[in-house]
């Protein structure tokens, strides 16, 4: 809680869209997971979706890496050998 106004701060929420079953649907920050690679092709998202119980990982461009990291979510950086 907000010790100025006493309410509560709402955790973000993200939306996601599940390709196995074709959902739409809201998550918490921490469901998702942000990969940052070298790469676009090693950067990605990636969710459990609550509808079906699917792992889903889907590419991350630069405005999806900038609205998850804003939302708070958990980052890693992936770094090459």
């Amino acid at each position: 809680m907000s010790e100025e106004t006493g309410v509560a701060a709402a955790a973000p929420r993200v939306r996601a869209g599940c390709p196995h079953c074709r959902t739409s649907f809201e998550l918490d920050a921490d469901a998702l997971r942000l990969a940052i690679g070298a790469s676009a092709r090693t950067t990605f998202y990636s969710f459990t979706c609550p509808g079906c119980g699917e792992a889903v990982r889907k590419p991350a461009g630069e405005r999806i890496v900038e609205l998850l990291t804003g939302a708070g979510v958990r980052t890693m950086r992936l770094t090459g050998r």
